[in-house]
């Protein structure tokens, strides 16, 4: 019997949430996950306009290689533009993805101890004609990247001809395999940051996103 309000919502806390693990059983198994409506189509809307009303005030600024305090601008390896999230100055369309995404770190480190304590995320615009060669998500100064997330915020007809795809490379037999992942709305990938190479193809229209990285200590 629960004797109070505080062992009803331990017990609560700790309910077993099967999407999150699948996506802890794909993790383990082959180091990433696809969960396609992770997001459902109100939220991919309000992200999607957020996102948009944002670019066309200007605040994006070229994307560059490497981290915050080594950055260089690089159009031969990556084209897209990026606007960081400060979750501190959060509006509607951000807390909802937020609430989403703590949800699953709290679930994460509680079942899997995986220690994640912090986390950084961009909103992303992929022009016509633009494209990320083939990278690792972590840098030699810094390592504390765990896990690399993307949600895509592209309209509800998009079609696989409009590339974009999310290339991502695993080994399987010793030979190295690709996975190509379309950016179809409400998807969100997480993969392995220090493990999974991986690259964006080039987009013939605007591909839009939520990226970022779920990091330990």
């Amino acid at each position: 019997m629960i004797a109070n309000a505080s062992e009803l919502f331990e017990q609560l806390e700790f309910t077993e949430n099967p999407l999150y693990e699948r996506i802890i059983s794909d993790l383990l198994e082959k180091k990433y996950s696809v969960v396609d409506d992770f997001f459902n189509a109100d939220e991919v809307d309000l992200l999607r306009s957020t996102l948009l009303e944002k670019y066309e005030e200007d605040n994006f600024k070229k994307a560059a290689i490497g981290n915050r305090t080594n950055e260089v601008i690089a159009k031969s390896v990556r084209g897209d533009f990026i606007l960081w999230i400060n979750e501190a100055e959060a509006g509607p369309a951000e807390n909802v993805y937020f609430n989403k995404i703590n949800s699953l770190v709290a679930y994460l480190n509680r079942t899997c101890f995986m220690g994640i304590l912090h986390k950084e995320f961009h909103y992303a615009v992929y022009p016509e004609g633009t494209f990320y060669k083939k990278h690792l998500d972590t840098f030699q100064n810094d390592g504390r990247r765990k896990l690399s997330m993307v949600c895509y915020l592209n309209n509800e007809d998009w079609k696989p001809e409009n590339g974009g795809e999310l290339a991502i490379y695993t080994q399987e037999n010793g030979e190295e395999k690709t996975i190509n992942l379309y950016p179809f709305p409400g998807r969100v990938v997480i993969f392995e940051s220090q493990e999974l190479e991986h690259e964006v193809k080039p987009v013939k229209v605007p591909r839009l996103s939520i990226t970022g990285w779920l990091k330990t200590r």
